[in-house]
């Protein structure tokens, strides 16, 4: 593992001097790339640059690229209808969102991605599906493997293996997908589940479908394995030189304002905020001295701020004032654990010193925190 860093490091060391200028137009017709990084946020920016700074009429790209944990939604998506965020900060797991479409998927070091990028006029998905499966079968000919008419690669007709996701540019296009060679199963079907409850909304869900690692058909595919499969596939379809190029998505000088496309991708108003208008309507089933507790909650939210909200409480629940002021306080604020927790601790302070008060003041509020 050592030694094969440093070999990408020496061999990283040669790209980044050569003129950068030269690095993009050298390779005539076609060029493959492989990130050097396995942050989520860089490689979204990566697709973002070449997609808006290259010129795809003169050379196609093929975009390789492995992420540390991380879920990653549609650019249409509502990420509490999507995953588990409380079990993403549990388990420092990123969250990002894309700017294509489709929907949510969990990435780790056992699943790669491949990004195509052409001309809007030369776009078509289906054909790169077609060639990630006949890569698949130069290596493993009895491998059943097919794409589906959704766009998906099946393996042995029910393993999802494979999911899509495009951007459409006016003369631009990329279109992404995955590839699950050993991904962890358990962290992916935990993170990629629910626990919201009482949320409406229009925007874009996912389907729900089996999945299987590749690894698990063959121990003998590795992610090293398939990759090099994949780009030599591609080279010999577009007539070019099986030659990867390490990039480091860092690198300014070789990818001019990289660093502020990551940083917006990184942002609270890009991966909450970009969330479409939803409501949330649901009852709180508390328990209290030894007796249940229900307090409805109805919530519209719209740019990830609460819009509106209404708290329906038992009567002396909490002064009228203080409950007022809650609700004051929520409405306009982040739909966010971190600022509600700041919100209402700030409250507690100008509660009454009532050890009973303060007792159903925080069991409301960590349930209210367990909405986010």
């Amino acid at each position: 593992m050592v030694l094969q860093s440093l070999k990408n490091c020496l061999w990283l060391s040669c790209v980044l001097r050569t003129p950068k200028a030269c690095f993009w137009s050298t390779a005539s017709g076609g060029l493959i790339i492989q990130s050097v990084s396995n942050d989520v946020y860089q490689n979204l920016a990566v697709e973002d640059w070449i997609h808006d700074h290259m010129d795809l009429e003169k050379q196609h790209v093929l975009f390789l690229w492995r992420n540390s944990p991380a879920v990653v939604i549609g650019r249409h998506q509502n990420p509490w209808q999507e995953c588990n965020l409380r079990l993403l900060r549990q388990k420092n797991i990123k969250l990002a969102r894309r700017r294509s479409g489709g929907g949510t998927v969990y990435h780790d070091l056992g699943n790669i991605n491949l990004t195509f990028f052409t001309t809007r006029k030369k776009y078509e998905r289906m054909e790169n599906l077609k060639l990630i499966v006949k890569a698949l079968k130069a290596l493993r000919p009895q491998l059943d493997v097919h794409v589906t008419d959704r766009y998906d690669i099946l393996l042995d007709r029910q393993y999802k293996i494979s999911g899509t996701a495009a951007k459409l540019g006016r003369t631009s296009a990329y279109h992404h997908c995955t590839l699950l060679c050993n991904a962890d199963k358990f962290v992916l079907s935990s993170v990629l589940k629910s626990p919201y409850k009482g949320l409406k909304s229009n925007a874009t869900p996912s389907v729900p479908a089996s999945v299987k690692n590749l690894f698990e058909e063959d121990p003998s595919l590795t992610s090293e394995i398939l990759l090099d499969a994949i780009a030599k596939e591609y080279a010999v379809q577009h007539q070019m030189d099986h030659h990867i190029t390490l990039i480091n998505p860092a690198d300014e000088t070789l990818l001019p304002g990289i660093s502020n496309k990551t940083k917006e991708l990184h942002t609270w108003e890009w991966v909450y905020g970009k969330t479409p208008k939803f409501s949330i309507s649901t009852c709180l089933n508390m328990t209290y001295k030894d007796s249940g507790v229900d307090v409805k909650v109805n919530m519209d939210v719209k740019h990830g701020r609460i819009e509106a909200c209404n708290i329906d409480l038992p009567v002396q629940w909490l002064p009228p004032g203080l409950h007022s002021e809650l609700i004051k306080g929520l409405t306009g604020s982040k739909f966010c654990p971190n600022e509600t927790t700041t919100l209402v601790t700030t409250l507690l302070r100008v509660c009454p010193q009532d050890d009973e008060l303060h007792s159903r003041w925080n069991l409301l509020c960590e349930n209210m925190i367990r909405l986010m």
